[in-house]
């Protein structure tokens, strides 16, 4: 099966309605006392967190797409149910965090978004829609047709002199307990010294899908996962729907043999294999390949 520009439009259009509907709830709910649940197996702190919040906005999420599901015979992966498999067997599938940031939001920060992209069989992602409920910013991208803030074409920040500008390290808020922080930090400190910035930002707080946003919107930064041999590394959903953001928006978004990100991984839902690599633009991008490569 094939899905015209004009398909992916319409699809797009209820993924951004559903995304709307699932931060309407979770606003509500963030002047809340809400329970929260440890998962199992989880790498992280941030990956273990979760509440009967996801779980709603979840709902809410499949109420929109259902149809979409039925009419189209789509596929569907999403981070609070187990994943039955069907993404390796249909041509699309709807690949949805319902809540990325969980535990910003159980700490009263923001950096918490809904997540939702349409994902090829083969990987590609088509649509990418992300909504920011604190903000109120939806992020839309549709294969082939660009990149929208608020419904306003995406325009990349203009370009000033890199000696009055530091590179923005954006990191998941569980990073001041990283073993590696101070070497991350050298390293990215290195980065911003070979390549003339006025040093090193680390900005840390947010969950994955926004920190990969706030890279596309405060240029030169850059948000990565370094390859790992240990499951982890954030998911396929952590990612689909912001690789096809920085697709539509001409930035670097890539894995660290700097290839296409692998979003219908085979053998798991995990990114650890290949790493995953964000960054505002591609001498940025291969500078962080090279030093990580040495």
């Amino acid at each position: 099966m094939q899905l015209d520009s004009t398909e992916l439009s319409l699809l797009a259009d209820v993924a951004c309605e559903a995304a709307r509907a699932a931060g309407a709830l979770i606003a509500q709910y963030s002047e809340r006392d809400v329970s929260v649940r440890h998962k199992a197996g989880a790498d992280s702190l941030a990956a273990q967190v979760v509440t009967e919040v996801d779980e709603l906005s979840q709902s809410v999420i499949l109420q929109h797409l259902q149809p979409t599901v039925d009419r189209y015979d789509l596929a569907l992966l999403t981070e609070e149910l187990a994943d039955d498999g069907s993404r390796h067997v249909k041509d699309f599938f709807w690949c949805i965090d319902p809540m990325d940031g969980t535990l910003p939001f159980t700490q009263g920060f923001p950096g918490y978004s809904v997540s939702i992209a349409l994902v090829a069989r083969d990987g590609r992602p088509l649509i990418g829609v992300v909504y920011d409920p604190v903000q109120g910013k939806l992020y839309r991208a549709v294969h082939g047709q660009g990149m929208t803030i608020n419904g306003a074409p995406w325009m990349p920040p203009q370009p000033q002199s890199s000696v009055a500008r530091p590179l923005r390290f954006y990191c998941d808020c569980t990073f001041e307990m990283h073993p590696d922080r101070q070497a991350i930090i050298a390293q990215m400190q290195c980065v911003a010294e070979e390549l003339g910035y006025a040093g090193l930002s680390v900005e840390s707080g947010g969950g994955g899908v926004l920190n990969a946003c706030w890279v596309l919107e405060h240029a030169p930064a850059c948000y990565f996962k370094k390859p790992k041999i240990q499951t982890g590394g954030g998911s396929l959903w952590d990612f689909a729907a912001t690789a096809c953001l920085f697709q539509e928006a001409g930035a670097y978004g890539c894995d660290f043999a700097g290839d296409a990100l692998d979003l219908n991984r085979a053998d798991s839902s995990y990114m650890n294999h290949r790493g995953v690599l964000y960054a505002s633009d591609k001498d940025l991008g291969r500078q962080i390949r090279q030093i990580y490569a040495r």
